[in-house]
């Protein structure tokens, strides 16, 4: 599965930044940078460089060529709990179709959407039929629906504690580029989603200092600005 939107035309809410940026994409046919933009909007991170050929132009963008692995993940969990929901409904044939959905996507997600080669999660391109390079906290969430293996588990707790834990937390990629879901910004649901994901996998005491980090650096914008924000930089 991949974020979609079903209209090719600029976002109503972000006309002139969406028009900008299809004059700035002159090689690039309007109608399909739009619905790539859209798309971006519709998974919550727009945007960053996660979606974006180029890790320092939104001109790029081809979110919509993308299996994303967060996007995957919580599909899963929501066929088992269907599968779930059907069981106690004495239902077991329904039960059955949605647990064979379930176990169809994390067969997916391990072939696809996880490099053996660099040890991480990441989307797949199935255009160019080959993982993107973004290295990215959406990694986390096949900890966070308990589909990693132990080994998978381990790598990407390392990754994270290497390349992603910074004073206030973990920041959301590697790459600084002026959008709002790359570095220096952490967000809320990512930091949530890592800490559950490790504390499934065992990674306390990584999982307690990610939580000490982003709760410091809450503590102090609070202390200053008195008001909560929807973002942080953790850097």
């Amino acid at each position: 599965s991949r974020y979609y939107d079903d209209k090719t035309t600029p976002r109503p809410e972000s006309l002139r930044e969406d028009l900008e940026t299809s004059v700035r994409a002159s090689h690039r046919e309007p109608a399909r940078l739009y619905l790539h933009l859209r798309a971006a909007a519709e998974s919550g991170w727009d945007f960053s460089s996660r979606w974006f050929l180029d890790p320092h132009d939104i001109t790029t963008i081809h979110t919509a060529d993308m299996v994303a692995i967060d996007l995957n993940c919580l599909l899963y969990t929501l066929e088992m709990t269907i599968a779930d929901a059907y069981r106690s409904l004495l239902q077991p044939l329904l039960a059955k179709r949605f647990e064979r959905y379930a176990d169809q996507r994390e067969a997916a997600i391990q072939r696809y959407c996880w490099s053996e080669a660099e040890k991480r999660y990441g989307d797949y391109n199935f255009h160019h039929q080959e993982m993107t390079h973004s290295l990215n906290l959406a990694m986390v969430f096949p900890l966070y629906v308990g589909i990693a293996s132990d080994e998978q588990a381990h790598h990407v707790a390392n990754m994270l504690k290497k390349d992603f834990l910074r004073p206030g937390g973990l920041v959301t990629t590697l790459v600084d580029n002026g959008q709002q879901w790359d570095a220096p910004n952490g967000w809320a649901p990512l930091q949530w989603v890592a800490i559950q994901g490790l504390k499934n996998y065992g990674y306390n005491d990584l999982a307690d200092e990610i939580t000490r980090r982003w709760l410091v650096v809450n503590e102090r914008v609070f202390a200053d600005k008195q008001k909560m924000i929807e973002k942080y930089n953790v850097v």
